[in-house]
């Protein structure tokens, strides 16, 4: 039997057909006086196939440890990346969401949503989280990915009222964004190779937690290591455990060589 709704949104079409569903961001107001877990630093630049996006794994909960081994970078789709700071549990939800979101446009419509497109919808989503946001419980994601007509990597940020602002090479966001930020400002440039663009994220997440109690950065102890990703025209490929610890390493071999 068909229904009253014929477009390709699927949160519309839950709207419509089935409002009881609707995921209620909302909802996680009335947890804004507890001390809840926050993600915390969380980066995206462009290199020369495509955009990185990487995050520490650290969640707090006031001065406490909420989690070290939390993930706060997703891939929405095969051409795109999230990444959350803020409120953990809405944030993560608001990915997952938006994920399905992506892919029910695909299945209806046929064709992937233009790369725009899908930082709108994020914008959406972060906008009806407001009333959450404004007791505390904020969501401030970084969206990229790899723009097909284009042939280049993209990037945006966003405000807790839903604006977004797209970058031209590199942001970081977060308790500790502007420590990973001056880093990342200071050996970014046009060209960046994979590896490079590698190296270059770990630097900045270790500069954020040398200054930002908030972030994790490497855990050699316990084999914990920020999530990297990078998406370029072949789709999103997660960067190994044993490539990031060599970029720590050398910038560990820099720091004490270094008079």
């Amino acid at each position: 039997m068909l229904g009253d709704y014929f477009g390709s949104s699927f949160f519309e079409l839950l709207q419509v057909e089935h409002p009881q569903l609707v995921p209620d961001l909302s909802a996680w107001s009335g947890a804004a006086g507890q001390t809840i877990p926050h993600g915390t630093t969380v980066l995206a630049m462009r290199f020369s196939d495509g955009v990185l996006v990487a995050g520490d794994r650290l969640a707090t909960a006031g001065h406490s440890v909420a989690s070290r081994d939390v993930v706060k970078v997703f891939a929405t789709d095969s051409h795109s990346l999230m990444a959350i700071s803020g409120a953990a549990g809405p944030s993560i939800e608001m990915a997952r969401v938006l994920s399905v979101e992506l892919e029910h446009y695909e299945k209806i419509e046929g064709e992937a949503l233009e790369l725009e497109g899908k930082a709108n919808k994020l914008s959406q989503m972060i906008r009806q989280n407001l009333p959450a946001a404004m007791q505390g419980l904020a969501v401030v994601p970084l969206f990229a990915g790899f723009d097909g007509r284009r042939k280049q990597g993209r990037l945006w940020k966003f405000d807790i009222t839903g604006g977004r602002y797209e970058e031209a090479d590199f942001d970081a966001t977060g308790s500790g964004g502007l420590y990973a930020r001056e880093a990342l400002k200071q050996g970014w440039r046009e060209g960046l190779s994979a590896p490079e663009a590698v190296e270059l994220s770990v630097a900045a997440l270790t500069a954020a937690a040398d200054e930002d109690r908030a972030t994790g950065g490497v855990d050699l102890e316990r084999r914990i290591f920020p999530i990297v990703k990078v998406c370029s025209e072949v789709g999103v490929k997660d960067t190994d455990e044993d490539g990031i610890e060599r970029a720590y390493r050398e910038i560990l071999s820099r720091r004490t060589s270094s008079p």
